[in-house]
């Protein structure tokens, strides 16, 4: 018995022609829908380096303060018993900016959009099933 090719494609047994134009209609959606999630994933990827840069610079610059506090502390060193305030201030500073410096650096994220590579490999696997089945 003979298929009928001229019945509905929703139903999986339409025309090839039927078959062939659901298929790039359905290509066409899933690039569209992956250009958006690779913007999204750049755009999520890019916000976290902006904050870890910001860190990044924050703690750098709360480090020079702190040399800058340091240098003044050598001054105070010559007078007796006010060195120590200095000193604790100045280190205080040195082991904030220290801090904030390694914590920017280590949030720092240079990678492939991890998502959006998993997610071609599905569409590609699906692709690839649904050619196969059109075929037949």
């Amino acid at each position: 018995m003979e298929p009928d090719l001229h019945t509905h494609p929703a139903n999986g047994t339409g025309r090839s022609s039927d078959l062939a134009a659901a298929l790039v209609h359905d290509a066409q959606r899933l690039v569209s829908l992956e250009v958006a999630l690779a913007k999204q994933e750049v755009k999520d990827i890019a916000m976290a380096n902006a904050v870890a840069a910001g860190m990044l610079v924050f703690g750098g610059l709360l480090a020079l303060l702190g040399v800058l506090v340091a240098l003044p502390t050598l001054v105070v060193l010559l007078v007796p018993w006010h060195w120590q305030a200095a000193a604790v201030w100045g280190l205080a500073y040195v082991l904030l900016g220290t801090g904030l410096a390694l914590y920017g650096k280590s949030r720092f994220a240079v990678r492939l959009p991890g998502r959006i590579l998993e997610s071609l490999k599905e569409n590609k696997e699906w692709a690839l099933r649904r050619m196969t089945s059109t075929v037949r």
